[in-house]
């Protein structure tokens, strides 16, 4: 009996331990959805205003933008937003199966398998594309902070620019997770090429009466919005999953932090059993005891 109550109570603590642990990453998931969303809405007028750059140089410009046919001969590069920790639920399962179901002879231009070339981020995003047998040439790891995602998306340009002079004509699509009110989604966003015909026909709305000007050569000016224009689409990508990632482990900590607590219950109330009856069996030897020492007096 002792040893059943110092294993219940072996367990009782190690429960109210992990308990403690759940929490605590529960509060920091918590914290950092409402800072990564926080980054990304920031972005978005930022984005919105390179928008309304690109469209009025393209607008004021009489070359013709027409999108290039699909090229049977061109590449995919294909980035996966994922995680380098896990306890974040489906997360990371969820991204991968849509990226590699997302692709194939009857989509994005015709990439075949041969075509399309896969670049992991993060570790637990890498793992599960290796398992699926598709080969990287680099793999990242996702930033871990604010702070860290701006040179972190310098690199994916410098890595991307690269690739493209390599191979010339070169399709990059984004797959990652977008958190919402009932938790998250998977997203594609195609980067390269740019459909700048659409940029120059879109009819955006002025607040003002005043329209637009610009006085730098359009021949500067395209390709400069065009790095904004790439750096910010990249960074809000970034941004959205981590949040999504946090999403889905504050979940994920929910969940966790019911069962746990489920089972401290059932423990507590087995050990309260187990300490009456042990509780019991004393009381009723020392009765015996007692009966007999009476009788023999």
């Amino acid at each position: 009996m002792s040893s059943t109550l110092e294993s219940l109570q072996k367990q009782i603590a190690s429960g109210e331990d992990l308990s403690s642990i759940v929490r605590t990453m529960k509060a920091l998931a918590a914290t950092s959805v409402r800072q990564y969303e926080k980054a990304a809405e920031s972005l978005d007028d930022y984005y919105h205003t390179v928008e309304l750059g690109l469209s009025v140089v393209l607008a004021s410009s009489e070359q013709a933008f027409a999108a290039p046919p699909p090229d049977p001969n061109s590449t995919g590069l294909m980035l996966v937003f994922g995680s380098d920790h896990g306890l974040a639920g489906r997360f990371n399962e969820q991204i991968v199966s849509y990226a590699l179901a997302s692709t194939g002879p009857d989509k994005w231009g015709g990439l075949d398998d041969a075509s399309r070339t896969y670049i992991g981020i993060g570790e637990q995003a890498i793992s599960r594309l290796n398992a699926a047998g598709t080969a990287m040439p680099e793999e990242f790891n996702m930033p871990s902070s604010i702070s860290a995602i701006t040179p972190f998306i310098q690199l994916l340009l410098e890595t991307i620019d690269a690739r493209r002079r390599q191979e010339g004509n070169l399709r990059v699509l984004l797959f990652y997770n977008r958190p919402h009110a009932g938790g998250f989604s998977p997203q594609t966003e195609i980067l390269l090429p740019v459909d700048l015909e659409s940029l120059r026909q879109a009819r955006l709305t002025w607040e003002s009466r005043s329209l637009p000007t610009f006085t730098m050569a359009s021949e500067q000016l395209i390709p400069a919005l065009l790095r904004q224009y790439f750096f910010v689409s990249l960074y809000r990508a970034c941004a959205l999953s981590l949040a999504a990632e946090n999403t889905s482990r504050l979940a994920a900590m929910q969940a966790a932090e019911k069962n746990i607590n489920e089972r401290l219950d059932q423990l507590k109330t087995h050990f309260q059993q187990e300490r009456q009856a042990a509780i019991t069996e004393e009381l009723l030897d020392i009765i015996s005891g007692f009966k007999a020492v009476s009788k023999k007096s």
